[in-house]
């Protein structure tokens, strides 16, 4: 059977969220463990992990490799894949790419939403493309098999990115800006050039990136996907539902702060609302995904359709994205 995969997921994890993955039948999940921390707070999130694998081991365990998720269907677990939505667990030390990779790192962004060392993010006036930096770590990234991660940067840089890159790269977690004009949603030029390299899609659940906000109906969502699919192919689009259930307002505070500005800085959505905007009635949890399986066969795609978006093409982007490259190439 085809597995169910999630692109992405930063909730306040707990035991009850554990046993909701497996009551969704959720097979793996890209999660975050480090947005602005450096590299010894990522390592101490990580250790936090451990934890959980130790005291959950018949829910979750760590994800490493595409073959784990097979496993993961096999024991009735969820694999856990570690992602970093910054380049700040690096700082400014190349040689934590791989030292990240061996702690079990699998997805790096370049940026989150704002400059960093290596490229653009996505709400800079100018979009200066990667640096020099920037293209040394994605040659690194892709020497060790950690997937080059666009979903928060700007234009210009992620298709420098999906250029500079031997291999695929991802967009976990956006949905098309033809659909709807956040600032974090993709052209369709990258779009196409994201596909056209062998890249993937995770298409997002999180309100502001969706028509219409919480109250985006899941025919519309469906649709997009399945509009969007017929742009790229369906073998480059998944599920990142960018879920960060359980989460209190404080952290959205974390996220697009950090700790860059003494100000507020409210990013997507109102500055009048800070907090985490309402879940879309039909997505509250991971006991939620055969709702979006059933809109999409309402949209008329086939069964074979459907299990490639819900995980499939995922499997197939883990087994080529983890692995570290043969020696001599990057």
């Amino acid at each position: 059977m085809t597995p169910l995969i999630d692109g992405l997921q930063y909730a306040n994890w707990s035991e009850r969220i554990f046993r909701q993955m497996r009551a969704g039948g959720v097979d793996a999940v890209h999660v975050t463990v480090t947005y602005h921390e450096t590299f010894r707070e990522t390592v101490q999130v990580i250790e936090r992990w451990n934890r959980w694998f130790e005291r959950f081991p018949e829910l979750i365990f760590p994800g490493r490799s595409a073959a784990d998720v097979t496993r993961a269907r096999e024991t009735g677990r969820t694999a856990i894949f570690f992602g970093a939505q910054n380049p700040s667990c690096i700082e400014d030390d190349i040689g934590l790419v791989e030292v990240l990779h061996t702690l079990g790192l699998r997805f790096m962004q370049l940026s989150y939403n704002n400059q960093s060392l290596l490229a653009s993010g996505c709400y800079e006036d100018d979009d200066t493309g990667l640096t020099r930096m920037g293209r040394a770590v994605v040659a690194e990234m892709n020497r060790v098999g950690l997937v080059v991660d666009m979903s928060h940067s700007g234009e210009r840089s992620t298709l420098e990115a999906i250029e500079q890159s031997s291999r695929p790269i991802a967009i976990t977690h956006a949905n098309p800006a033809r659909w709807h004009p956040a600032r974090r949603n993709k052209s369709d030029t990258v779009l196409r050039a994201l596909a056209g390299s062998g890249g993937m899609l995770g298409f997002s659940v999180y309100p502001h990136h969706l028509k219409g906000g919480s109250a985006c109906r899941l025919q519309g969502y469906c649709e997009m996907i399945a509009r969007t699919a017929d742009l790229m192919g369906i073998e480059r689009v998944g599920i990142g539902t960018d879920l960060c259930q359980d989460q209190p307002d404080s952290v959205v505070e974390w996220m697009r702060v950090g700790r860059w500005t003494k100000a507020p800085d409210y990013g997507e959505g109102s500055a009048d609302a800070p907090g985490f905007p309402p879940m879309p009635d039909w997505f509250a949890d991971n006991r939620d995904f055969g709702r979006i399986a059933e809109g999409l066969r309402a949209t008329g795609m086939d069964a074979a359709e459907v299990a490639a978006v819900m995980g499939g093409n995922w499997l197939r982007f883990f087994e080529t994205g983890f692995g570290a490259a043969a020696p001599g190439r990057t």
